[in-house]
């Protein structure tokens, strides 16, 4: 079995707590570069496809944002753990199996093993994103404390211990994403190389 079709010209390793605006900042890339240059690659994707296959649940609003994926969240966060624990590369196989693209973005890396495995996989091309949002505005966007979810390593396993190629402050009165995400557009359209 293959998991890589193309070797990436660039991995672009996006991290943020939740509601820090992760999916918004790599769609808004994504509409920027173009689906023939760049793909997504959700790392929480194939988990919540084999946690769904296992628990016999409904896949399609584990993916979505609503209260249903959230009575599983805790669950499905120590299911992921175990699995992680067994093959830290589980998931970024999983993620990266069929991506085509000469730009990778993956929207959702939460803990130290998923960063170190692209960079292990793909030194030259990967670069860290780290998004970040004040606790006042991820409320705003509907989060809430959630004891054994947003204490987890799956919320703080990059918080601290890592040197990000770049930080991007998604709020209201912070400089524009146009303005902020111009040196990783920059790099993503002209190569990988440094």
């Amino acid at each position: 079995m293959e998991d890589q079709v193309s070797e990436p010209r660039l991995v672009l390793v996006f991290s943020g707590k939740r509601k820090s605006g992760k999916d918004y900042v790599t769609d808004w890339i994504l509409e920027r570069l173009g689906p023939q240059v760049c793909c997504i690659l959700r790392l929480s994707g194939p988990l919540k496809q084999q946690y769904a296959q296992e628990q016999g649940l409904d896949l399609d609003q584990l993916l979505g944002p609503g209260p249903y994926k959230e009575q599983y969240r805790a669950d499905m966060i120590q299911w992921g753990e175990t699995r992680r624990n067994q093959d830290p590369g589980y998931f970024c196989r999983l993620a990266t199996r069929g991506a085509q693209q000469p730009v990778w973005v993956v929207s959702d890396a939460r803990r130290l093993s998923d960063l170190q495995w692209f960079q292990s996989e793909f030194p030259k091309q990967t670069r860290s994103v780290r998004v970040q949002s004040s606790e006042e505005t991820r409320k705003q966007r509907g989060w809430s404390f959630t004891a054994g979810v947003d204490d987890a390593e799956s919320e703080c396993g990059l918080d601290s211990g890592v040197e990000f190629d770049w930080t991007i402050t998604n709020e209201d009165d912070a400089p524009s994403l146009e303005e902020q995400l111009q040196p990783i557009l920059k790099l993503a359209e002209g190569g990988a190389d440094r």
